[in-house]
């Protein structure tokens, strides 16, 4: 598929992934019907864009397939917690761990510097070096709190194969689109014409 593309462009936003980034993180990579399947954090430029998106980092941050290869394996770590949690299983140590490793790479707390002009002011700081690590945190402390949050009871799967994507449920929709509600459908109705009748 195209370099160009956006999650908007190939599915409209889940429901709740405009409130919770790490709903948004791990639908980033989508199955499509036909065995397409689109992933957003694909190339170091799709990533970087990705990234620049969010305000997760700046545009000409350069980011190198190593840093999208690491966000690609947090996003699988995410995933998994996102499974456990919608399947009411425990979740696998793995996962916790590199949750909790992305965690710990940024300082949170907002240091304190001294301008000679101004005077003192606080700032959080951010050499270019450490934009993967504030990015891998600041995901990684968004995932902590959708699951640990009010909305985690929330959170589902779609339930129209083979969308891998979650989202929040709203009342009784568990579907991340309309598209993806209109497949369901045609599918249960496809389903219903073909049963043999019992006679």
């Amino acid at each position: 598929m195209s370099e160009t593309l956006t999650a908007e462009s190939v599915l409209p936003p889940a429901p709740g992934a405009a409130d919770h980034l790490a709903l948004d993180f791990v639908n980033s990579a989508i199955a499509l019907p036909g065995g397409q399947f689109v992933d957003l954090l694909g190339t170091p430029a799709a990533t970087n864009r990705w990234l620049t998106e969010r305000g997760l980092a700046p545009a000409d941050a350069g980011v190198r397939e190593m840093c999208a290869a690491q966000l690609r394996s947090l996003r699988e770590h995410v995933r998994v917690l996102f499974a456990a949690q919608v399947d009411g299983l425990p979740a696998l140590p793995a996962a916790l761990s590199a949750v909790n490793d992305a965690l710990s790479k940024a300082p949170t707390a907002a240091l304190l510097y001294w301008d000679e002009r101004n005077g003192p002011y606080r700032a959080a700081p951010c050499p270019t070096n450490e934009i993967l690590d504030r990015a891998l945190a600041t995901i990684a402390a968004n995932t902590a709190d959708l699951l640990t949050g009010p909305d985690a009871e929330r959170l589902t799967s779609c339930g129209s194969p083979p969308c891998n994507r979650y989202l929040l449920r709203h009342g009784r929709r568990h579907w991340c689109s309309t598209r993806c509600g209109d497949r369901a459908r045609a599918a249960r109705a496809y389903a219903r014409r073909t049963q043999p009748n019992p006679g």
